[in-house]
């Protein structure tokens, strides 16, 4: 039943099958069974505590048949039992292996079922493995190196503990063998002919430690109208809707829904993950985006501690169970790390996106301390070096490297493939502090008063004209905003996806984003399946590169909103086209990200083997969108 990983490396995910209720996540091969793969098994709060599965009826296991998801939270699983068929060629005894995930763990049930004319005796086994292993361990490929829990029969079931994390297994009317770590079920079943039989068994998980717990009530927003939508994008909107409801969470430490980042990774709150999928989302009502707000201002930094890059103000990164630590990427991160340069301005326009999509008033002025302290940050904070731009540095050596979005080691790179050097001020945080400037300007003279916002909007002129002063680079394509300016204030000359993140924001003049709206359709960035995150003229453009070359569902949905608002409908339906056809390959449920190959060269987008599934701004980009190709 087991796959042992080789060391430092990250499981892939692209064939997985995942059943999910945040926080519980079930990682199984297409026939349900667990164990074969480094990813399989059962978790809770980033904790995996089953790491097998395996059935079998009458000593063998199931021939594979189908399996069907029915939501993002129960799979079903048919399987052909033929040693118990009769003598004719049709299959007579199916079996159905049925999971649904909860937010503490997750119930099985198997039914067998038989057309034939006698009564069938047989019995059903079920192996399994417990563990207390963390997910960090999994994701670096180190789940190996710990000592085996050692489970104990309690009652018609089995309990198992250690730190923080108490699972049980409950399985009535099963005679229960325990052998090290492994835990074996056995039921007779006795199927009645041209009948079934039918058991189940449940799985529950405490964690004391947790950060996170499941949301309580229904989903905070309304449906959208799909009547006349393409086929394939009502089908992506229903599953992205289906998947996001599954991610929600709440902050044990804060009140206020969000949703989580992704599964399997990112099963907690990150606040730019959290930021734009509420922002992608506002087209159908500003709930999440309020839930959101308030998680996330009740985590706003109040002092400056370089050892969680905390500084009041800022708001945070991410939010974990214990300190995360990836030994083979050499990042160490605190439980609660603020290190990101753009969710504090983000905060301020997720706030302004809200109030306008209906937030009330109350709602907004309670925020009020919190929004002041955010753009007072960016002023005193964010521009380290008072040059009136915004750039990040990690001051620990075991931090994150990069802090904006694409946060990976080698993300900021020349043309000629060369890494920039920090500290770096990124072209869309400058576009995203700008709009926060600007907005937040707007919301203090709403709520308090005339006059309140111009020392922001004075603010904002002064980024915006450092911006147009060093950002824009001479091409004979037509001149472009650099990535980044590095440690020397040079402008990085790499062409990539960032610049889809400046429209819309009010820091470009028409003339400017028309430059921009036309790169972002050409075929260095467009890729036929949504816009590359690096140019192809890049010599460091690899198609699977994690941020150099790869698609990202939600970067292209930013280009589209940006292109859309700047009256670009043509590239912006291009664009949003693309995603549609990516959507429709990987039946409805978009990945974090897939691969750059061309549509040219390739029928469908090629999987990022380890991109999560569902990513909760992944699947938000589903609305984005349904407003760029309605009839």
């Amino acid at each position: 039943m087991d796959s042992q990983l080789p060391q430092g490396r990250q499981p892939l995910l692209h064939e997985a099958v995942a059943a999910l209720r945040a926080p519980s996540q079930l990682w199984s091969a297409r026939d349900g069974s667990m164990g074969a793969s480094p990813i399989e098994g059962a978790y809770v709060s980033d904790v995996r505590v089953l790491g097998a599965l395996r059935l079998t009826v009458d000593g063998e296991p199931g021939e594979h048949l189908a399996t069907l998801p029915e939501d993002a939270s129960t799979v079903r699983f048919l399987s052909l039992h033929r040693r118990l068929d009769g003598p004719g060629a049709d299959p007579e005894v199916r079996g159905e292996l049925s999971r649904r995930a909860r937010g503490d763990g997750a119930e099985h049930r198997f039914e067998l079922r038989s057309r034939r004319a006698v009564e069938l005796a047989t019995e059903l086994v079920v192996e399994l493995r417990a563990e207390l292993t963390p997910l960090e361990e999994i994701k670096a490929g180190l789940a190996g190196r710990r000592e085996p829990v050692h489970p104990r029969a309690d009652g018609e079931g089995v309990r198992w503990a250690g730190e923080s994390v108490t699972a049980r297994l409950s399985a009535p009317g099963a005679a229960i063998e325990l052998d090290g770590d492994s835990i074996r079920l056995v039921w007779p079943l006795l199927v009645p002919a041209h009948g079934s039989a039918a058991v189940s068994w449940d799985l529950r998980a405490e964690d004391a430690d947790a950060v996170v717990r499941p949301a309580t009530g229904p989903a905070p927003w309304r449906r959208p109208e799909l009547d006349g939508a393409d086929d394939r994008l009502v089908r992506w909107v229903e599953r992205a809707l289906d998947d996001l409801d599954a991610l929600r969470l709440e902050s044990v430490r804060a009140p206020g829904e969000f949703l989580a980042a992704g599964a399997p990774w990112f099963f907690t709150l990150f606040g730019r993950d959290a930021i734009w999928a509420a922002r992608l989302l506002l087209p159908l009502g500003p709930g999440l985006a309020g839930g959101t707000l308030r998680v996330l201002a009740a985590l706003q930094g109040e002092r400056s501690d370089p050892a969680t890059a905390e500084q009041p103000g800022k708001i945070m990164h991410e939010l974990r169970r214990g300190a995360l630590s990836l030994p083979g990427e050499g990042i160490r991160l605190p439980p609660l790390y603020y290190g990101t340069v753009d969710a504090t301005p983000l905060w301020v326009c997720l706030l302004a996106d809200a109030r306008e999509a209906g937030l009330p008033e109350a709602e907004a002025r309670a925020l009020l301390p919190q929004l002041e302290a955010a753009l007072a940050w960016m002023r005193d904070h964010g521009d380290s070096d008072g040059d009136g731009l915004l750039e990040y540095v990690d001051e620990t050596g075991h931090g994150l490297s990069n802090q904006g979005w694409k946060d990976s080691g080698d993300s900021v790179q020349w043309r000629d493939g060369r890494l920039a050097e920090g500290p770096i001020a990124l072209c869309e945080v400058q576009a995203y502090a700008y709009e926060a400037a600007t907005r937040g300007a707007a919301l203090l003279e709403e709520l308090r008063g005339p006059g309140a916002g111009a020392p922001w909007l004075a603010w904002a002129e002064r980024l915006a004209r450092a911006f147009r002063e060093r950002f824009w680079i001479d091409d004979p394509a037509g001149a472009y905003p650099a990535i980044a300016l590095d440690a020397a204030k040079r402008p990085v000359d790499s062409v990539t996806s960032n610049l889809g993140h400046l429209l819309g924001t009010g820091l470009l003049s028409a003339e400017e984003s028309a430059l921009v709206a036309r790169r972002l359709v050409s075929p260095e960035l467009a890729s036929g399946f949504g816009l590359r995150t690096l140019s192809t003229d890049s010599a460091g453009y690899w198609p699977l590169s994690y941020h150099g070359g790869s698609v990202w569902a939600h970067d292209t949905a930013i280009a589209v909103r940006g292109l859309a608002a700047e009256g670009f409908a043509r590239e912006a339906a291009q664009l949003a086209e693309g995603l549609l056809r990516a959507a429709a390959a990987f039946d409805s449920r978009m990945p974090e990200l897939h691969g750059g190959d061309s549509a040219d060269e390739v029928p469908a987008p090629v999987p990022y083997p380890a991109a999560c599934r569902p990513q909760a701004w992944s699947a938000a980009a589903a609305i984005t969108v349904l407003a760029a190709l309605r009839p």
